[in-house]
């Protein structure tokens, strides 16, 4: 995730330092045999890596898995890093490959909480102790869980469609919303809402807004969402004045058919992951807002995790994980490594790329590269 992006890269440094004391496909097939470029070297213990699908999000391929091997490498563990494509057979068998293969701890961030909790009992029965990452498994065992701040997120989401409505439809009352959100079995697309909902309810309860449609999306399918949300919106008279939309995928769905009606740009978008599409997209003004999310930091911090977690410490995990998740379906206590994130507008753009998160060029595209310019982005 300078002045204030100072602050916040001085907050995650210093909950790495606590944490201390405290692209491609690669999978194919059911195998957990890596290719080079997924594998360390020789020497070390070995960690299972599973992560969810490709399809939603660049963030997988392009983010958690170079940064989970370069910081699992960094803690002198072998990192076997495979992706289910969506596939929950695809994610059961990798789990049985690597389970057989003896890895010390598995990292998972699953399709659905129902196959998470069903992996991390047959790797619990085997001795491996398992780290929900990023998403908690609902109803599940897995001892520790490493993520954001998930409802925050939703907050931030909120209050970015709130302060777009105030530049785009400045008094409109009631102002209309359709609501675009993740898969009803992500427990995270149930706190985003939740926290989007702490800002907007009261001012839905209020007559500020007016709720056209609130719509989860199975899978997080993108084109699924796109045409959820044109059904919803030619349904409603084709008028809308905010949309909420629980990633930049799902945005970039939403504002194709925007751009179909001539909206786009006069309706504020909300988004999250900070991708270089849903960056370019504010920069055009098409998108208002997203969130960032330093994976760097998610990595960082669960590779310190299992790094203690192979070696049995579990006294070390447990100074690390400080934060709790409440799975609610399990009536358990999740003990957690919870990081902050980042409301990103267009004039909040240059603070993603100045963090490393995204190269300068994969933003600043030809049709971009006078605002960027502008805006100091190099």
């Amino acid at each position: 995730m300078r002045s204030k992006s100072l602050a916040l890269i001085a907050l995650g440094t210093g909950l790495a330092v606590a944490m201390t004391a405290c692209g491609a496909n690669t999978s194919g097939g059911g195998s957990t045999t890596s290719d080079t470029n997924t594998n360390s070297g020789s020497g070390g213990a070995k960690v299972g890596v599973i992560l969810p699908e490709t399809a939603s999000s660049a963030r997988w391929e392009g983010f958690d898995k170079p940064l989970l091997k370069k910081a699992l490498e960094a803690e002198g563990l072998q990192a076997d890093i495979q992706n289910a494509q969506g596939d929950v057979q695809k994610f059961s068998t990798l789990a049985d490959g690597m389970i057989n293969a003896g890895v010390k701890v598995l990292i998972i961030a699953t399709p659905n909480s129902e196959i998470g909790a069903t992996v991390a009992k047959k790797a619990e029965a085997q001795g491996i102790p398992v780290i929900d990452y990023d998403r908690l498994n609902l109803g599940g065992s897995s001892k520790y869980y490493v993520s954001f701040d998930n409802e925050k997120v939703g907050e931030l989401q909120g209050q970015g469609l709130v302060e777009g409505l105030a530049a785009l439809a400045p008094g409109k009352k009631p102002a209309e919303v359709i609501e675009i959100e993740g898969a009803p079995t992500d427990n995270n697309a149930t706190l985003f809402y939740n926290g989007q909902q702490k800002v907007l309810k009261p001012k839905y309860d209020s007559g500020d807004l007016k709720l056209v449609q609130s719509k989860p999306i199975d899978k997080w399918d993108n084109q699924v969402g796109g045409t959820t949300f044109e059904q919803i919106l030619t349904g409603n008279g084709q008028k809308v004045d905010g949309v909420v939309a629980a990633n930049d995928g799902l945005a970039g769905a939403i504002i194709t058919v925007l751009k179909k009606y001539g909206l786009n740009g006069k309706v504020p978008v909300t988004g999250q992951d900070a991708t270089p599409e849903g960056l370019q997209a504010i920069l055009r003004g098409d998108q208002f807002m997203t969130v960032f999310k330093p994976i760097n930091e998610q990595a960082d911090a669960t590779a310190k995790l299992a790094a203690a977690l192979a070696k049995g410490d579990t006294a070390a995990a447990d100074k690390m994980a400080t934060g709790v998740t409440k799975d609610t379906t399990g009536n358990r206590d999740v003990k957690s490594v919870l990081l902050p994130a980042q409301l990103i507008t267009k004039d909040k753009v240059k603070v993603v790329v100045d963090a490393g998160f995204v190269k300068a060029t994969e933003v600043c595209v030809a049709d971009l590269a006078a605002v960027c310019t502008e805006l100091g982005i190099k």
